[in-house]
Formats: C-alpha cells, sequence, structure tokens
C-alpha cells in the first residue's frame, strides 16, 4: 500500500526552511535598556518608602517618649510640696515626702535616674536678663507668673537657687529632641509643655 504525503502549502514550506534566528544587537539593548528603567524605578520606590517608614518611626518614638515624660513630670509637679533646684537643668521634687529629681545630663531627661526621653538637644542658657536667644530645660515662674530668670543662667549660686526653692510656683519644660538614622535625614520634635502648678507647696506673695 502506497502512502502519499501531500505537498506543505508554499507559505509553510518556507518558514519551515528558514533557519531560526535569535535576536538581533539592536533588540537587545532596547530591552536591556527598558528593563534598566523599570528596576530603577522599583529600586527608587522602594528606598523612597523605607525612608519615609523609618522617618516617620523616628517621629512616633520621639512623641510618645515626649508625651509619656511630660505626663509623669505634670503629675509629679502638681502633688509636690516642695522644690529644690540642684542646677539650672536638674531640680528635685518633694512628693508624698519622696525626692523625684529630674534632670538633663547628656541628650537625656531622666526621672531619678531613668531615662524618659532621649536624643535630647542640649540647652541653652541664660546670658543676660535680656537674652532672647536662650532655650532653657526648666522654666520656673513664680505665684504671680512672672518668669524666674536668675535660675536659667548656666551655673546658678547657691543663694540663686535657694531663692527659686522658695519663689517657685509654676514650672515648664522647653525641649528639642533628635533622632538621626543613617539613611534618613535627621527628625527633630519640639515640645513646650503647659505650666504646672505646684498645688501643695504655699508661697505668700
Amino acid at each position: 500500500m502506497t502512502t502519499i504525503t501531500p505537498p506543505l502549502p508554499r507559505s509553510l514550506d518556507t518558514l519551515a526552511a528558514r533557519p531560526r534566528r535569535g535576536f538581533t544587537l539592536v533588540e537587545v539593548l532596547i530591552s536591556a535598556g527598558l528593563v534598566g528603567f523599570i528596576l530603577t524605578g522599583v529600586m527608587t520606590t522602594f528606598l523612597f518608602l523605607g525612608r519615609s517608614g523609618a522617618n516617620l518611626q523616628n517621629y512616633n518614638d520621639m512623641e510618645s517618649q515626649a508625651r509619656k515624660a511630660l505626663e509623669l513630670f505634670a503629675q509629679d509637679t502638681r502633688q509636690a510640696s516642695s522644690i529644690t533646684w540642684t542646677s539650672n537643668n536638674e531640680l528635685t521634687l518633694v512628693v508624698d515626702a519622696t525626692n523625684v529629681t529630674y534632670r538633663y545630663a547628656s541628650e537625656r531627661f531622666t526621672r531619678n535616674g531613668v531615662v524618659l526621653l532621649s536624643g535630647v538637644v542640649a540647652p541653652v542658657a541664660r546670658t543676660s536678663e535680656t537674652d532672647t536667644t536662650c532655650t532653657p530645660f526648666f522654666r520656673a515662674y513664680d505665684i504671680n507668673g512672672n518668669q524666674i530668670k536668675a535660675i536659667e543662667y548656666a551655673s546658678p549660686s547657691a543663694t540663686v537657687r535657694a531663692a527659686a526653692g522658695k519663689s517657685t510656683k509654676q514650672l515648664q519644660i522647653s525641649l528639642e529632641a533628635s533622632r538621626t538614622t543613617r539613611t534618613v535625614a535627621r527628625a527633630t520634635n519640639l515640645v513646650l509643655s503647659a505650666r504646672f502648678v505646684l498645688r501643695n507647696k504655699r508661697i505668700t506673695a
């Protein structure tokens, strides 16, 4: 028995006989360029999102620490029956017959040695009565609401500290917190608290 295979159409025959070809150099270069462009966009977006997330984390961390520190400071101040100034950046409150010391040192705001807020920018002490560039950490006010500026100098004398301890009726905190990350811009947070009144401290005008 003889089997006859019909010949392929001319078009299919031509395609079958034609040798297979790869991509030309121009096609490869264009493809590589497009892939590189897309990868660059993806990496840029990834880095941007990563930096934004790190920056947001820094702000959230500072905000959370500052809020807790101020709440604790406000609670102790309102219950305090007396205050003793050790320096312009350190004071001791007597709360329920217990000494509670608040201090700024080495970029940290502490309560009895426990860090409440880290990364605090160093405050600038007062240089004169008319100095408007100072950024004191603690601000003290008397019973009439007048600021006690003498305690804001870099090294207040024992006499100044004793007088400030007697006349201080309100306290306020002013600070700037900062966070830095290797690949993220520096994040800062300015904090100026309300004036907290020493309700249990008796002062005569």
